[in-house]
């Protein structure tokens, strides 16, 4: 399996019941695959893994695995803060058939660099040496970071680690990962925002990414990792700029008043992935739902600012969400214009 090109981490699509919709997801995965995508990621943060139980978690895993039906890659997410956790998690995806796995950095309890290396992923690697194991290396949400070096030497040590998922933001960082990982180890950007500049960086040379913004554009996107890996950066810079403004959406920070006592004081909410996208597929007609709590509905504020970046490149660049169109039998740009769409996904302050 080559770990390059584009990657979808899919959203898990609910029902207004609360439970996955089936249907739903199987469509988005023939979406992504008629739309070139060169792999797909369930249950990572974008599918919501931490408030779905383990029955879900690995019956979504198997489940898109038999959707994708071998017309693209499939790595199963299978991260916990738990290496026991984790082994489970690759074995029901193994046992599935799949044979590539996404193993997280342990958030909360927050292991060193060293025990990441040497307790958590060789242990899983070692015990699955017929699976392909990605790291995926994001502080930001797991307060710990197992460091380039420990990577280039658990890549040394464990041949079946042939990737990582780069999601630290380090420009510098990943500049080392460029001079000491071997030549043919693929370095995936985990930002959709920095994956132009991390491929065509000659000190990076990264070779793809795992995308949240190819939920909705993974044609785009893939063409753009595509022009990349050509040698035809002109191209995919081109490309860059029209998905720029959904790029920049993935994560949302607006401000909000609250009176106390008379008083009035400016609150900033922080809407993380996956609550943009899902609110831009809702908002569009594409099969994504609810959010799971304790994730939910953004603030009127919030939707305004995806509901513009949408219009933006609708405006400037129908061509990248037309293929939504085709596949889903929708209207963009009625969508974009029904006040009342967008009203139904704020949540009242």
């Amino acid at each position: 399996m080559k770990f390059e090109g584009a990657w979808t981490a899919l959203v898990t699509p609910f029902k207004e019941d609360g439970l996955i919709d089936w249907d739903g997801l199987k469509k988005n995965v023939d979406f992504q695959v008629r739309e070139g995508i060169s792999g797909l990621l369930p249950m990572g943060t974008t599918g919501e893994s931490p408030t779905l139980s383990h029955e879900e978690h690995n019956e979504v895993n198997k489940r898109v695995f038999e959707f994708a039906g071998g017309r693209c890659g499939v790595l199963a997410g299978c991260g916990s803060n738990s290496t026991s956790e984790s082994i489970k998690s690759v074995e029901a995806a193994r046992n599935a058939g799949i044979r590539a796995a996404l193993i997280i950095d342990c958030y909360y309890n927050g292991p060193s660099s060293f025990e990441l290396r040497t307790r958590h992923y060789e242990v899983i690697a070692k015990k699955f040496p017929d699976v392909s194991f990605v790291p995926y290396i994001i502080p930001g949400r797991t307060g710990c970071e197992m460091s380039a070096h420990d990577l280039a030497l658990l890549a040394a040590n464990c041949p079946n680690v042939p990737a990582v998922k780069e999601a630290t933001g380090n420009i510098e960082r990943m500049e080392i990962e460029g001079r000491i990982l071997p030549a043919d180890f693929s370095i995936l950007s985990g930002d959709d925002g920095i994956t132009f500049e991390m491929m065509a960086s000659p000190k990076i040379r990264a070779k793809g990414v795992i995308s949240v913004m190819t939920n909705l554009t993974p044609g785009a996107i893939s063409q753009m990792c595509r022009f990349l890996l050509e040698g035809k950066p002109g191209a995919a810079e081109e490309i860059h700029k029209k998905l720029k403004p959904l790029f920049d959406v993935i994560t949302v920070k607006v401000k909000r008043s609250v009176s106390i006592k008379g008083i009035s004081y400016a609150v900033v909410d922080k809407f993380r992935n996956p609550v943009p996208i899902k609110t831009m597929m809702n908002g569009l007609g594409l099969p994504a739902g609810a959010m799971r709590n304790p994730l939910g509905k953004m603030t009127p504020a919030g939707v305004l600012i995806v509901r513009d970046a949408l219009k933006t490149v609708w405006k400037m660049s129908p061509e990248v969400l037309k293929p939504i169109e085709d596949f889903y039998g929708i209207s963009v740009e009625k969508r974009l214009n029904d006040d009342s769409v967008w009203e139904s996904l704020c949540e009242k302050v």
